[in-house]
């Protein structure tokens, strides 16, 4: 397995698959998941003839579970030391939810000539968090319950989160896979009940309006209508006209996890979007 050992002593597992002299298309993961989430994706593009990237933020998946550094700051670097130690260029950038937030970070403070391009899928930018400013926010309560039941039984509310409204699966017309169920499971219960913890402040809490402002590459918004884990109204609706060179993209009735649920559809988009 690949690692990369960030300034603090913390090891980065990654992905790094296809031609070198390929552009790089790199992926940001979701709470609490890992790299792993986006092997649909990774397979496409690979198929496509781009080289693909992504990691296990710390806390998360194989990488080093550290009592500190989780935050969206640290995740940013992370993903920084990444791109440097594999000498990203000209790459496309592309987050969910959690990692939404990461890539415009990210983005907003890349060296020139390292971004090409990014996707914020289901993101959770601006803020999340109900604040004086951001009043039709998503309550401190809603994030507290997360915690309560994180640190209550993380294996059962990991394992009714995916049942649930991550992926749709509670609605009456849902076709519910349990394989799609199991896999979340997996990936959430590799990583550390201490950063997802953690984690979830960095998610709600963290504000990226002057990092959505600050992007001057063409981003791609995409968000499903259905989305109950990170509401719409509150985020890319937002978020979009924040950026300078923004579209956004609507799913009617998808989930907050369509990438898997409808990665026919989603993955052809990110394609088209990526070669525009």
């Amino acid at each position: 397995m690949a690692f990369i050992k960030t300034k603090d002593g913390a090891e980065i597992f990654y992905k790094d698959w296809g031609p070198k002299d390929a552009q790089p298309v790199v992926f940001h993961h979701g709470w609490p998941l890992s790299s792993d989430d986006w092997d649909g994706q990774m397979l496409y593009f690979l198929a496509h003839g781009f080289r693909v990237v992504a990691h296990d933020r710390r806390g998360h998946g194989r990488s080093s579970q550290t009592s500190t550094g989780n935050t969206m700051d640290t995740y940013v670097a992370d993903a920084a030391a990444v791109a440097d130690a594999l000498d990203l260029k000209n790459a496309v950038h592309i987050g969910h939810s959690t990692g939404g937030g990461e890539v415009a970070r990210y983005v907003a403070q890349a060296k020139a000539g390292r971004v090409a391009k990014a996707v914020l899928v289901s993101a959770v930018p601006p803020l999340m968090l109900k604040t004086a400013s951001n009043p039709d926010g998503v309550p401190m309560e809603v994030f507290d319950g997360i915690r309560a039941g994180l640190a209550a039984n993380r294996a059962q509310f990991f394992l009714d989160f995916a049942s649930g409204p991550f992926y749709g699966f509670n609605r009456p017309d849902a076709k519910v896979l349990q394989g799609v169920i199991d896999n979340w499971w997996r990936q959430g219960m590799m990583g550390s009940a201490w950063a997802h913890y953690q984690g979830v402040a960095a998610f709600s809490e963290t504000d990226f309006t002057e990092d959505l402002k600050k992007i001057t590459v063409p981003v791609l918004v995409m968000h499903g209508e259905d989305d109950q884990v990170v509401p719409i109204a509150n985020a890319s609706l937002k978020a979009v006209k924040l950026v300078k060179n923004g579209t956004l993209k609507t799913y009617k009735g998808y989930p907050h996890g369509m990438l898997t649920t409808h990665a026919d559809v989603i993955n052809p988009d990110l394609l088209a979007f990526i070669r525009s």
